[in-house]
């Protein structure tokens, strides 16, 4: 049996055993360069059993390969985000053990992943994100992360105690600078206006680094990757080094995180990378500086599908569920939702449903009906028109003297929402709510009725988008029928309505609502840069501002925009502020 250390200048020893006595030969022989390994893994959070199998299951192929080092993402130990479940004492403990079990199965050779590690500091905080060098079957290296961000979706200074001071790791010839994540995102050559003042980057290449390696969970949004390539790139560049960066792959809750790692040299160019959008392994050689070229989704409507298919089947899977459901009203908005659910999850587990009322189309029906056979779910038809009857008269009494307005409109969409729970508890399945982004944003949903759900598919996704979107399914396979793409929105509860009647054209409500959600412009300044008039952009400022109730009820959302509604935008609810 031959044994292989990794010693921590680069020395490679090889003990070769015979029988219960030590060593008929030992040999040692300089490594100035090795095959290093990047482990694009989908962690779950809390699975400490799981992701502990992907990491050696993971380790041992990079070995086999001839790989003397394979990197694992940010918090691959434990799942990334952690969130709160790090003030529990038993998962901090539990943490420690895993990277000591890892460590301990994957000797011959050298893990760097991320974990939690206690934090040993007057902060107040109990832990540190931190990264490990498990090298011959110990932990033999720990660095913490330093720059904790507290944007968007990020609460990290929440959770964790930052680093006051960060060490190059000697390895292989090399002076390795690591660093977690957030720490590479203070360049001052790339950004205009720095967070931090700080860089760890900086200051470790200063000391002696001559090689940049970065461990992330850097969630997705449609231009991330563009933007994260080109900061990277720049570091490569400013310091004349290798940068490496290994992301995270899967949902996790709210987010998707792309993967979409890779390898540059000191001018920049991309000399290795990883898929996107799925796990990968990926091998390069530290010397020569060349490696494997995975391809990847390119594209942003392509890559805006291929986040939400991915965030839709790990939601499903890792809250344990098998199936979903989705009501078919014959509408774009239902249609582009089970296409996704179908390629996230399969056509045998995607139920639709089709609940129509006495205001519903016959075309609206008979699309539903032909989507199903093209997506080849199984699909329902549950009529509501006695349960509206029913309902109008228990509370005919109660309303006597008001006319109709609103109110019987919501009924119908409370109606649908009460049966698709039923059946989602009845066949386990989950219900996937399928507003989109403009509907969201001025609260043209009703609680408890279309907006009952488990997960919002497509709630970070612009109507405009949703036709891109929709047209890009086509592209690939016939499924959505000609006709739902082509008829005017309507959520059909009331005669002949369009939702032009209650809402501007989506081309402008939507460039509205991504200058005010996302870029944070005044009403003037969009009214402005839009050409539109004040007084409408206004009424559309006042709807979000009186949705914001409806949002904090509503199912998660797959973020796939640089700012979404949900965890990563914070306003009160009762509130009266004049923008």
């Amino acid at each position: 049996m031959t044994e292989i250390l990794i010693g921590e200048t680069g020395w490679i020893f090889g003990f070769i055993f015979g029988g219960p006595t030590l060593a008929h030969l030992v040999f040692q022989f300089k490594l100035e360069t090795v095959k290093i390994a990047l482990g694009q893994i989908n962690p779950t959070v809390g699975d400490f059993n799981g992701n502990c199998q992907r990491i050696i299951e993971f380790a041992q192929r990079a070995r086999q390969a001839g790989a003397g080092l394979v990197v694992f993402p940010e918090l691959a130990v434990c799942g990334y985000p952690v969130r709160d479940w790090v003030e529990k004492p038993a998962f901090i403990a539990k943490s420690q053990e895993t990277a000591e079990r890892i460590a301990a199965n994957t000797v011959g050779i050298a893990v760097l992943c991320g974990y939690v590690t206690p934090a040993n500091d007057d902060t107040g905080k109990t832990v540190m994100n931190s990264a490990a060098l498990l090298r011959n079957g110990r932990i033999d290296f720990v660095q913490s992360k330093m720059l904790l961000p507290t944007y968007d979706v990020f609460d990290e200074m929440r959770n964790f105690a930052p680093a006051r001071s960060q060490t190059l790791l000697a390895f292989c010839g090399k002076q390795i600078a690591v660093t977690i994540c957030e720490d590479a995102w203070n360049d001052k050559q790339f950004w205009s206006r720095r967070l931090y003042q700080v860089d760890p980057v900086e200051e470790l290449m200063k000391a002696g680094g001559n090689f940049i390696l970065n461990i992330s969970a850097s969630p997705f949004w449609v231009g991330k990757r563009e933007l994260r390539r080109e900061m990277l790139a720049t570091i490569a560049r400013r310091h004349q080094a290798p940068v490496v960066m290994v992301n995270q792959v899967g949902g996790n809750d709210q987010l998707v995180f792309d993967g979409s790692s890779m390898v540059l040299d000191p001018d920049g160019r991309i000399i290795a990378q990883a898929k996107s959008f799925e796990e990968d392994l990926v091998f390069f050689d530290s010397s020569s500086l060349s490696g494997e070229m995975h391809s990847q989704i390119e594209g942003d409507d392509a890559s805006a599908y291929a986040a939400l298919v991915l965030g839709t089947r790990d939601y499903v899977r890792k809250c344990k569920f098998e199936r979903v459901l989705v009501g078919l009203s014959g509408g774009i908005d239902s249609a582009l939702t089970a296409a996704i659910a179908v390629d996230a999850l399969g056509a045998k587990n995607v139920i639709g449903v089709g609940m129509p009322s006495p205001y519903s189309s016959q075309g609206s029906i008979d699309d539903a009906r032909d989507l199903a056979t093209n997506l080849g779910i199984r699909f329902e038809i549950l009529r509501i028109d006695e349960l509206f009857v029913d309902y109008r008269k228990i509370l005919q009494g109660i309303f006597s003297g008001l006319g109709e307005d609103v109110t019987e409109e919501n009924i119908q969409a409370r109606i649908r929402g009460t049966l698709l729970m039923a059946i989602s508890n009845k066949l386990n399945a989950l219900v996937l709510s399928t507003g989109n982004k403009s509907e969201l944003g001025v609260g043209y949903c009703t609680l408890y009725g279309d907006m009952c759900g488990g997960l919002a598919v497509i709630s970070d996704v612009p109507k405009t988008m949703v036709f891109r979107l929709s047209r890009y399914v086509n592209s690939r396979r016939q499924v959505i029928p000609h006709s739902t793409l082509e008829k005017p929105p309507s959520a059909e509860l009331r005669p002949d309505q369009k939702d032009s009647d209650s809402l501007p054209d989506y081309e402008i409500l939507d460039q509205i609502l991504e200058a005010y959600v996302e870029d944070n412009h005044c009403a003037e300044e969009i009214a402005r840069a839009l050409g539109c008039e004040q007084q409408l952009v206004r009424r559309v400022v006042q709807m979000v501002e009186r949705a914001e109730y409806k949002r904090q009820q509503a199912a998660p959302s797959l973020k796939i925009s640089q700012k979404a509604f949900g965890m990563g935008r914070r306003f009160p609810i009762a509130a009266a502020a004049q923008v």
